[in-house]
């Protein structure tokens, strides 16, 4: 008879929150939202049909069962982790395994990789866009563009490029009668996404926000810009994701003022991997790809 395991999604959260007895700080290390990591290890208690945290407000400490299980399944991922390391000798030497947010994978990486591979046709790439913070010793990745504030210790890391931050919308919406002042900006749809700035913009524009805003919202900001784009709304994003759809036209930036988060991208990769030839030419390559398009090349 088969053996019922607990949804497997529902592990790295729980284990990284047991680690670091903080939804946030796992949110952060997992590169997930706070309510995500909350709703996988809900969904964990749920399946086992018994508490794994102590809730006091916004901390949270272990039960002794969910401590219990927290040193088994801590053990459980370190031997796949030695699994991998034991297959990883036995990879493919020219494959190249990136790992990015599907954001910055559609909006910038994709139409300009074709340049890698044709300057770099002994290496087989890999993409792997997804939201999730790689694990590196599992997940067989041998680089990440990463965004957020950093530093990743104990993998090696090298800021890249230092976004800005504005509303953009389709010239098209509402007929072309877009809001000029903070105030309209107000009055109409907002789109919103996990990382969402609207606060401190508004704040920044000189009209502090009470409560939340409205608005739909989306967990990738390619999501959220697709729908700018289609006229559904005004989308907060980064210079780097829409910089192409304001040159041909498809948006436009609604106002000059833009803000830094303190947030940013950054080429991450494990030390012993520092002197790999595939990882240093994808480095150079990111790189100079960024500084072209700076130049205006």
């Amino acid at each position: 008879m088969p053996q019922r395991l607990p949804p497997l999604a529902t592990l790295r959260p729980f284990e990284a929150a047991a680690r670091l007895e903080s939804f946030s700080r796992a949110a952060e290390e997992l590169h997930l939202t706070h309510g995500a990591v909350s709703h996988q290890v809900r969904a964990l208690e749920e399946h086992l049909g018994t508490p794994l945290f102590h809730r006091h407000g916004k901390r949270v400490s272990l039960t002794t069962a969910g401590r219990a299980f927290a040193e088994r399944i801590r053990g459980a991922l370190g031997e796949i982790a030695q699994a991998a390391d034991q297959m990883r000798g036995a990879r493919r030497t020219n494959r190249l395994t990136v790992s990015v947010l599907p954001s910055f994978a559609s909006r910038w990486l994709m139409p300009r990789l074709i340049r890698f591979m044709d300057a770099q046709p002994q290496i087989e790439i890999n993409v792997m866009a997804t939201n999730a913070l790689a694990n590196f010793a599992v997940d067989d990745v041998d680089i990440a563009i990463r965004f957020g504030k950093g530093p990743w210790p104990p993998l090696m890391s090298e800021k890249i490029l230092e976004d800005e931050c504005f509303p953009v919308a389709s010239p098209k919406m509402n007929r072309g009668r877009l809001p000029k002042t903070a105030k309209e900006l107000l009055g109409v749809r907002l789109i919103r996404e996990d990382r969402d700035y609207w606060v401190e913009w508004f704040e920044a524009a000189g009209m502090p926000i009470e409560g939340k805003l409205g608005g739909p919202a989306f967990n990738d900001a390619s999501h959220s810009i697709q729908a700018a784009i289609r006229g559904e709304g005004v989308a907060l994003t980064r210079r780097s994701l829409v910089g192409e759809d304001i040159e041909r036209g498809a948006l436009v930036q609604l106002f000059p003022l833009t803000i830094k988060t303190g947030e940013f991208y950054s080429l991450v990769w494990p030390k012993e991997l520092d002197d790999d030839p595939k990882v240093k030419a994808f480095r150079d390559w990111v790189k100079s790809e960024l500084k072209n398009h700076k130049s205006g090349r």
